[in-house]
């Protein structure tokens, strides 16, 4: 079974030989195809009321190592649109204000919905006891991934931008250990990179907070904690409200893990700004 066929094809070439109970899961996994990423197999084998081991047997079936073999396949066949195909689908006009700050306020919605606190919790004790947290995002996660470490820097020593524009992605990656912390922002439009990355990084030992607009993907597989941000898809450029929101938001939870040093760190960064009179005063 060559990959370029289609999920639909794949079932259609199998459906004749399949078992009753096998059959029961290709209607259920065509009825929900567009939205198939979202399942896990466990809620798959329940909407077709099957076992756990049928469903494994089913994405053998066709042609799939594990479920996770077939998110990835999904995963892959999904485009990612560029802003300029876009502009084609919609007119260079966009949309009205109202309408843009509309679906800006459905993603905050949708981030609370999708994100717990016990996650978030989770991510800042991470944070705040790592020997050094490092940050990277690229492209459309470069801004969230700056922001991140603006903020983190603020609330402890030893954060640090992985792709900061000098040139020596390998001069930092080669000092990650275990104890380490990699906070990552994986958006589309995705580079490769950001894998290679990743994968040296865990390599090397360091635990992985993931930002991502994509539930499956071989990075969210190696998350110790995963935060999805799905991008509001009707707009020409991708918006980062709830990407920024939650970093935000994150930042303030790993305060709380560290108050004392917390507190004397940002004291100590008052005092610098203050010999060197670089801020201007508030209005």
């Amino acid at each position: 079974m060559t990959q370029t066929l289609t999920l639909r094809e794949r079932i259609q070439a199998h459906y004749e030989s399949l078992s009753l109970v096998e059959r029961k899961l290709a209607d259920v996994v065509l009825a929900h195809e567009k939205d198939a990423l979202t399942y896990s197999a466990t809620e798959l084998a329940a909407l077709a009321d099957v076992s756990k081991a049928s469903t494994a047997r089913f994405f053998k079936r066709l042609g799939f190592a594990d479920f996770q073999a077939f998110r990835q396949h999904l995963r892959d066949g999904v485009a990612q649109p560029s802003p300029l195909s876009r502009m084609a689908q919609k007119g260079a006009h966009g949309s009205a204000l109202q309408q843009h700050i509309a679906q800006d306020t459905q993603q905050l919605q949708t981030l609370m919905d999708a994100v717990s606190d016990q996650s978030v919790q989770q991510a800042a004790k991470l944070l705040a006891g790592a020997r050094r947290v490092w940050v990277v995002g690229y492209r459309n996660g470069y801004m969230a991934a700056f922001y991140a470490q603006a903020l983190l820097s603020q609330v402890r020593a030893e954060v640090h931008l992985l792709n900061d524009g000098a040139g020596e992605d390998a001069e930092l990656l080669a000092e990650i250990q275990r104890g380490d912390v990699l906070l990552a922002m994986d958006f589309r439009r995705r580079t490769r990179r950001l894998s290679q990355v990743v994968a040296i990084a865990c390599d090397a030992g360091a635990a992985l907070v993931l930002v991502s607009d994509a539930r499956v993907s071989a990075l969210a597989a190696r998350a110790q904690t995963l935060f999805i941000c799905p991008p509001q898809g009707e707009a020409i450029f991708d918006s980062y409200v709830g990407a920024i929101s939650l970093i935000n938001y994150l930042a303030t939870t790993t305060l709380a893990h560290l108050p004392k040093k917390a507190r004397a760190r940002m004291a100590a960064i008052e005092q610098v700004h203050a010999q060197l009179d670089d801020l201007e005063p508030s209005l």
